[in-house]
């Protein structure tokens, strides 16, 4: 056994020396990387191997934003492990935030790697049954998608109605309820389509006293609109990092209330998802009463570090401070808009979502014109509609880090020149 093992310690020798001489010669060792890896037969295309580059655009549509220097630089830092103590430190930092962004003490608080539809998605497969009622407020196009992912859901959808520029009356709400007798009612905040933001007062008691469960979209008002998830009885709110955060897209903070969890606790079926499963990404989390953390997936670490920025300059300003400045920007925007001969959308200011400002388009005006006029000379984009508003409306957006006096006489200045640029005559 002993000889054997010498002898093939010896004939181990001797193939390390020859693998050495092999490696010393160039052509050789080619010869050998050639007979072990194989060829690429696709190259690289030239647009890959030129560096990337990205122009300078105010972005005063309805989102994204722009994003700051201390917001970008965070995104920035070094990647930690997404299991690490260092990060969920960072991810309980986070959850602070969001918290007091929605106004809630729900320990279910986290932040999806995923977009506002992610959220939308998540939100309704970890509570609904199969076959369950849920009725939705459509007057946008984000309630009109929602009824899309209601429908894939397995869910019964019924639908109440108004105009992009109507809001839902508490009294049309109640007998919606009476009427459905649904498991979930959905409404959109901030319908950034329209422009209109959706009061919700009263809407939470109404929901409690049916035995439903109120689901309520946030993406254009968090932080640039006064809401109180707690104080208004919401059981579930989601939003989108991009917009009144101003962090870049794809992280989205959700929240579930304490009946929201009980109705998941007793969901006779699974989670269709695997990715959005609450009760997964709630250990991940370090949500009490889910356990010790265990690896669900790969967090998006730098969209997390921009969001936990984000959300400390929120923090640093103030929500109520932050919601003042979003609604006198709008008044002044508004304002400004009229004195250019313009027609505002949403006619009650009481109606007017703070962060999404929404004109008729005048009657034999090209709607892109416009905006391409203003993006080629000013790089400023301004939106046109989206959904029923499409072809009807023009859009700007003045939120988050975009929400300033500079970037309000920038876009109405340049607002007046593309009006006389395509023959507007109240200009």
């Amino acid at each position: 056994m002993i000889m054997n093992s010498r002898k093939l310690a010896r004939q181990l020798i001797v193939s390390s020396r020859t693998l050495l001489r092999t490696i010393r010669d160039p052509q050789e060792c080619r010869q050998l990387s050639q007979a072990i890896i194989p060829a690429a037969d696709i190259p690289p295309s030239a647009d890959i191997l030129r560096p990337i580059h990205t122009p300078y655009k105010c972005l005063l549509g309805p989102g994204p934003t722009n994003i700051s220097a201390r917001v970008v630089g965070a995104g920035a830092q070094p990647m930690v492990g997404h299991m690490q103590p260092e990060f969920y430190q960072i991810m309980e930092e986070i959850t602070a935030g969001m918290k007091y962004a929605f106004q809630t003490e729900n320990e279910m608080t986290v932040a999806l790697s995923a977009s506002g539809h992610g959220a939308m998605e998540a939100s309704l497969m970890n509570v609904l049954e199969p076959g369950e009622v849920v009725v939705i407020g459509v007057n946008g196009m984000w309630a009109g998608r929602m009824v899309d992912i209601a429908t894939r859901t397995g869910a019964d959808v019924r639908t109440i109605n108004k105009e992009p520029n109507e809001v839902f009356q508490l009294s049309e709400i109640e007998e919606a309820l009476k009427t459905h007798k649904p498991a979930l009612l959905f409404l959109t905040h901030g319908e950034s389509s329209g422009g209109v933001c959706q009061p919700l007062e009263g809407v939470g008691d109404l929901c409690r006293e049916h035995d439903c469960l109120l689901l309520v979209d946030t993406v254009a008002s968090l932080g640039g609109a006064p809401f109180l998830m707690d104080k208004w009885n919401i059981d579930i709110a989601y939003s989108g990092s991009q917009k009144c955060l101003s962090a870049p897209p794809g992280t989205a903070p959700i929240s579930f209330g304490d009946r929201a969890r009980e109705k998941m606790n007793n969901k006779k079926t699974p989670c269709v998802s695997f990715y959005f499963d609450m009760k997964l990404l709630s250990n991940f989390w370090g949500v009490p009463g889910f356990g010790d953390r265990n690896y669900h997936y790969t967090a998006a670490l730098g969209n997390l570090y921009a969001l936990r920025e984000s959300l400390m300059i929120l923090a640093e300003k103030g929500l109520e401070n932050s919601w003042t400045l979003h609604r006198t920007r709008v008044q002044e925007l508004r304002s400004g808009l009229r004195d250019l001969g313009l027609t505002l959308f949403v006619e009650d200011e009481a109606d007017w979502l703070p962060t999404v400002t929404t004109i008729v388009i005048p009657e034999g005006i090209e709607w892109k014109e416009l905006t391409t006029y203003i993006m080629k000379k000013y790089h400023i984009e301004v939106a046109g509609g989206m959904g029923p508003t499409f072809g009807k409306i023009w859009r700007i957006g003045l939120m988050g880090e975009n929400c300033t006096k500079e970037n309000l006489n920038f876009v109405l200045g340049a607002m007046k020149d593309a009006l006389r640029h395509v023959n507007f005559k109240g200009a």
